[in-house]
């Protein structure tokens, strides 16, 4: 991790970018005259997630009925006052 000041920062940001994206490296960016220290820049690692299909099959069963209409429901849906 390398500590920069502002002014070198924005005038090598392209040298600095690209010793982030190939090396990894990570910068300290400071202010002022005290080095106050405002920013880090490390860094961007895509984190994918892999989707696995199929995980759940086997472990549960859907009942034949599953997409049946029920005639009570239906009322409540339909004939129902709004």
């Amino acid at each position: 991790m390398r500590s920069i000041q502002v002014g070198q920062f924005k005038s090598e940001l392209s040298t600095i970018l690209e010793q982030v994206q190939k090396f990894g490296e990570t910068f300290v960016i400071e202010y002022g005259k005290k080095h106050k220290k405002v920013a880090m820049l490390v860094p961007y690692e895509e984190k994918k997630k892999r989707r696995v299909f199929g995980i759940y099959e086997g472990k549960y069963k859907i009942p034949d009925d599953f997409d049946k209409e029920d005639e009570e429901i239906n009322k409540l849906f339909y004939d129902g006052a709004i």
